[in-house]
């Protein structure tokens, strides 16, 4: 998946989420973004989990930082998933 494809997803999931367009870039945190809380960081990562067909944990949420973390995450879970694909 091209990284101009992953973003344009995640932007249709975040206007979703806020009603409104949201430009996300890799530096783009929670902090930029008014009304992004937990509840809606509970509602991003369910859509997101949909989406993109990605399971996070705990674990992995809490170490994301901002939008770029967030598409390296999904990058590798689908090359990851690509790759055990094509092995069996």
């Amino acid at each position: 998946m091209q990284q101009s494809d992953l973003y344009s997803r995640l932007e249709r999931i975040f206007q979703d989420i806020f009603d409104r367009e949201v430009v996300l870039t890799p530096g783009l945190t929670s902090a930029d973004v008014e009304g992004w809380d937990s509840f809606a960081q509970i509602d991003l990562t369910l859509a997101i989990e949909s989406e993109f067909g990605v399971k996070f944990k705990t674990s992995e949420l809490e170490k994301m930082q901002s939008v770029g973390d967030l598409a390296s995450f999904i990058e590798r879970e689908n090359a990851r998933y690509s790759s055990s694909s094509r092995k069996s």
